[in-house]
């Protein structure tokens, strides 16, 4: 079977498909930067919500005009400036609209608009929409040359590049978006405390970001709550325009009667939906990962009440809401990524003064182009006024002029030394302007536009005088959103986050239940339901027995002592159920394979321990400094090799009775031994042969007890033989003591 062979086209230039790549994508890259993801640090605005309010305001849909349907606006979006889906356009429109979603709405929408608990807006044939005074602010001066425009992609109309921005719309509303291989993330912040932060920055050019913080301490969220970063997290955040702030829910509590309470949560962090809140909550619930809520409701209407409602009254509230921000979205962090359009080309990650910089020096661009364009205009109508008086000096040779000759404009040109447009100017008179009064009017506008032109040409002449002008426009703007008006008053307070103890907060995400923990000397370990538990009922696997049996509950510690002095902290709630003979410990902590266990208790918070070794020394450690937090556990007791750790006891009573291996007792005072978190610890007994045996404490008062063979109590209530100084070597026991040279028998 033949082929045929077809040879390459040797006149076509050959295209390197890795550089064909990188061109395209590159220019994909800059697209998506440049015209739909980041902001303009100037107006704040990405071009899909600059088009909709320009498109708005051609409309003519301004704050005292009447609404028009949003599917007009999206039509004249999508055919004139946006060639992009009508859908992304409404979607973006919506969200100006939305006082949970932005601070300061740029369109005030009427219909359905969507909710904060994630429900939708209607579609775009059935809302309405025009603009607010806010968006005015960014619109103000378009029409005196303030800004550039270009063409749109068809080339049949102009659009502006940015706004003229008279409201520092980028962090009062904020921003997001994800460009291609950077993003941005802008939350709200109050535009009172912003203007006033521009003053200062207009005032002392060296201000620090500091200074600022100061006085812009941090966002102001549409939907309040209370943020809780510290504060030198958030001064991190504004000097390098990266950080976070962790914001909770507002909540308080409400009496029900017969000591009941239930919690009211009137404020949810930012962009947090409602709906979905209420489901995770409920879904904890459930799966019993709060066992201290017993029921949520939502009663919420025009405001946020979301009522919690705990199990009892014994519950402490503060407690329970520790657990729900740890598990749920009533704490949710909000991210900043100052990353937006720098002089509206250059992607860039701003602090607050560099942003803030920004915005005053095109305020100042644009102050300049409408100081200049008024000027022009001002200098056009006075020419035309100077003509009118020229004419008024003789106006019957005017009128004798037009009358009969029949060229009347260049002969009053030539007549009066006119311009052509002075010229054209008289011509179009009427009539009734040429009485006496309307002169006067004339001289009159002509001395208020002189004295308006020389103040313009001073202003533009003045870098002085130009900031002097922005600083009063900013403080116009600062009071129509002051603090005392609803929309200028702050939403989002600041506090520092209540340190509840960690293992509070865990007990909180635990159903409380008592059990018995039982582990083998195999080190096998379960947690058996009650503390009805006998060691005649329990079952072994093979020739195991028991080793240690402790009643706790489920929101219990367990300490556990190795040979090698390190101490592991085991949730009661996380080891196997009583069924089978449970799970090796090794599992659970990363033990060494020559070590086992040789002590176990409950963890007792604000108590203390006191640690012993085989060679007889040992000290105290408080239970809080020695909890380990991993599978490795927490180093306390020192030790050489071949010396082990050999028991840790709950400090209690006055003395400490120490008994060796050669079967001498030993009492002294508590008070001797050293408080430490880790170390070797100080000699309690010395021997010449052996070590340590046992350690017990007691209250000298009641004196010292043991159990005989026949398992009844003696006790030594004469103890002033035994007692001596720390690191004596003590006095042979008493008669009848233990063989085992154990006190627990």
């Amino acid at each position: 079977m033949n082929q045929e062979i077809i040879e390459p086209n040797t006149d076509e230039p050959i295209i390197n498909l890795k550089d064909a790549l990188e061109e395209r994508y590159l220019a994909y890259a800059l697209s998506t930067i440049m015209h739909r993801a980041l902001p303009d640090v100037r107006d704040g605005l990405k071009p899909v919500h600059r088009r909709v309010l320009h498109a708005m305001r051609l409309l003519k849909l301004n704050p005292e005009q009447g609404y028009k349907k949003c599917a007009r606006v999206v039509g004249d979006v999508i055919g004139k400036y946006h060639p992009h889906g009508d859908q992304a356009v409404y979607d973006a429109m919506v969200r100006l609209a939305q006082d949970f979603a932005v601070r300061y709405p740029l369109v005030n929408g009427q219909g359905n608009f969507g909710n904060i608990d994630g429900d939708n807006a209607a579609a775009m044939r059935y809302t309405e929409a025009k603009l607010t005074d806010v968006a005015m602010l960014l619109l103000e001066g378009i029409d005196e040359n303030a800004v550039d425009f270009r063409e749109t992609y068809d080339g049949e109309n102009d659009e502006p590049i940015v706004l003229p921005g008279a409201f520092p719309n980028l962090l009062a509303n904020g921003s997001s978006g994800i460009a291609v291989g950077m993003a941005t993330n802008i939350p709200p912040h109050n535009v009172f405390e912003l203007c006033e932060a521009a003053l200062m920055l207009i005032e002392k050019p060296n201000v620090t970001t500091e200074d600022l913080v100061q006085i812009v301490p941090g966002p102001d969220l549409p939907t309040g709550g209370i943020i809780v970063e510290p504060k030198e997290k958030i001064l991190e955040a504004y000097e390098t325009g990266k950080g976070g702030f962790k914001v909770r829910a507002r909540w308080h509590t409400e009496e029900v009667g017969r000591g009941q309470y239930v919690i009211i949560v009137t404020e949810i962090p930012y962009q947090v939906q409602k709906s979905r809140l209420i489901e995770r909550i409920a879904d904890l619930m459930l799966d019993k990962k709060i066992p201290l809520l017993a029921d949520v409701r939502d009663e919420s209407a025009e405001d946020i009440r979301v009522v919690l409602e705990p199990k009892s009254k014994a519950v402490d509230p503060n407690l329970l809401m520790a657990a729900l921000f740890k598990l749920t979205e009533l704490e949710s962090r909000i991210s900043l990524n100052l990353n937006v359009l720098s002089h509206g080309q250059i992607p860039n990650v701003l602090g607050l003064k560099s942003v803030l910089s920004e915005w005053l020096d095109h305020r100042q661009e644009v102050l300049v182009r409408r100081s200049n364009y008024r000027l022009e205009k001002i200098e056009a109508r006075l020419h035309i006024l100077e003509g009118y008086l020229k004419a008024y000096l003789d106006i019957d040779e005017v009128i004798r002029i037009i009358r009969e000759d029949d060229e009347p404009k260049p002969a009053l040109m030539k007549r009066f030394d006119l311009s052509e447009i002075q010229a054209e100017a008289v011509l179009n008179l009427r009539l009734r302007a040429l009485r006496k009064l309307e002169e006067f009017e004339i001289n009159k506008e002509h001395k208020e536009l002189s004295e308006e032109r020389d103040k313009l040409k001073a202003l533009i002449g003045s870098e002085a005088k130009q900031w002097k002008a922005i600083a009063s426009q900013i403080k116009e703007v600062q009071k129509t959103f002051d603090k005392s008006t609803d929309m200028g008053k702050r939403r989002t307070d600041f506090a520092d986050a209540p340190k509840e103890d960690e293992y509070n907060v865990a007990d909180a995400l635990v159903e409380k239940e008592p059990v018995t923990v039982v582990l083998s000397q195999r080190g096998w370990i379960r947690a058996l339901r009650g503390h009805n538990v006998t060691e005649q009922s329990l079952s072994f696997k093979g020739d195991d027995a028991l080793k240690y049996m402790v009643q706790a509950q489920t929101t219990d510690k367990l300490l556990a002592l190795a040979g090698d002095g390190r101490v592991f902290t085991i949730g009661v709630d996380k080891l196997p159920g009583g069924r089978g003979n449970g799970e090796p410990l090794r599992l659970m902590i990363d033990l060494d394979e020559a070590d086992d266990i040789i002590d176990l208790c409950l963890h007792r918070p604000g108590e203390k321990l006191l640690f012993a070794a085989k060679d007889g020394r040992g000290f105290i450690a408080p239970e809080d400094g020695i909890i380990a937090t991993t599978k490795k556990g927490k180093q306390v007791l020192n030790l050489k090799d071949p010396i082990k750790a050999m028991m840790m006891r709950p400090v209690q009573g006055d003395h400490v009775a120490v008994v060796g291996e050669n079967r001498k007792l030993l009492i002294f005072p508590i008070a001797d031994l050293p408080e430490m978190g880790r170390g070797r610890g100080v000699m309690l007994q010395r021997y010449k042969d052996g070590g340590l045996s046992d350690i017990t404490m007691i209250s000298l008062e009641e004196g010292l007890s043991w159990p005989d063979p026949a398992g009844r109590m003696r006790k030594e209530t004469e103890l002033a033989e035994w007692i001596a100084a720390r690191a004596s070597a003590g006095r042979i026991v008493p008669r009848g003591f233990p063989k085992s040279g154990k006190f627990s028998g």
